[in-house]
């Protein structure tokens, strides 16, 4: 796991500036992922617990996009460069390094848990143990908005990210491990890429049972 973190750090470190540019937008050209973030931001509003960790928050677009939504939003990323940058994007926000599978929170302390793309370079034997680090910082009934890349077979698939080896799921199979963490998903989105990678964008959402 560590030679994959550090991978994964570096990489991210090497690319700020760039990424942030990438998605200054924060969403305005992708419906689907906005209106499934507006979503989740409404049913994690209606638990009464607005406090929402974005898990792999980058620069801080999206954790900045929850705080405009009503949300207690605050950041997470293994990055420390990541981390400064969004700190300095946006200051009233907070923003710490983080590693998902260790999260700095205590236990069923959340209304919402963001994935936003974050757990994609998680390789497939470790993600359970990510899984279940959500569910633990979750309350009762608090929701998880999990956002992937989609497949149509059977197993994971590697492939190489721009920034560092991700891999997609075959949405089924993940579901699966939503359940088997605790979870209850009862809403799924996907559809076609704008790129020509050939997967689809995938959402996920699920309750703590």
């Amino acid at each position: 796991m560590a030679n994959h973190l550090d991978e994964t750090r570096t990489a991210y470190d090497g690319v700020v500036e760039l990424y942030a540019s990438l998605f200054a937008n924060r969403l305005e050209t992708q419906p689907f992922s906005r209106a499934m973030i507006g979503t989740f931001a409404e049913l994690v509003r209606a638990t009464g617990n607005l406090r929402t960790a974005d898990v792999g928050c980058g620069p801080g677009h999206l954790t900045a996009m929850l705080h405009e939504l009503g949300l207690d939003a605050f950041g997470l990323d293994l990055a420390p460069g990541m981390v400064d940058h969004a700190r300095q994007a946006h200051p009233a926000l907070r923003f710490q390094e983080a590693r998902m599978e260790s999260l700095p929170i205590e236990d069923a302390a959340l209304g919402g848990v963001l994935a936003h793309y974050s757990m994609i370079h998680t390789p497939p034997g470790e993600l359970p143990k990510l899984l279940a680090e959500q569910v633990r910082v979750l309350a009762p009934n608090g929701l998880l908005l999990v956002s992937f890349f989609g497949t149509d077979g059977q197993v994971p698939v590697r492939f190489d990210h721009k920034v560092a080896p991700a891999y997609s799921w075959p949405v089924d199979r993940l579901a699966e491990l939503l359940g088997d963490a605790g979870l209850d998903p009862f809403a799924r989105l996907l559809h076609d890429p704008s790129s020509d990678r050939g997967f689809l964008d995938t959402h996920l959402l699920a309750r703590r049972s």
